[in-house]
């Protein structure tokens, strides 16, 4: 089960229709308050740290978290 904070982040990645293996960055105010998020769906293997600060790509079990929540 995702957190409230997990699915926000997940959220953030359909809005911009982002697929698997694609990169999204976040950056400033978003990065900050998403950082343990990030932290915890990297642990849960459902998105990747880019070697580019703030990117993150979804990984496929993360594209079929996102899809399985409004």
């Amino acid at each position: 089960m995702l957190t409230i904070a997990e699915q926000r982040v997940l959220r953030t990645f359909r809005q911009f229709l982002v697929t698997p293996g694609q990169m999204l960055c976040f950056h400033g105010s978003s990065l900050n308050r998403n950082q343990a998020a990030l932290k915890q769906l990297i642990a849960k293997e459902l998105l990747v740290k880019e070697h580019f600060k703030g990117g993150y790509s979804i990984t496929e079990a993360g594209y079929a978290a996102m899809k399985d929540f409004k």
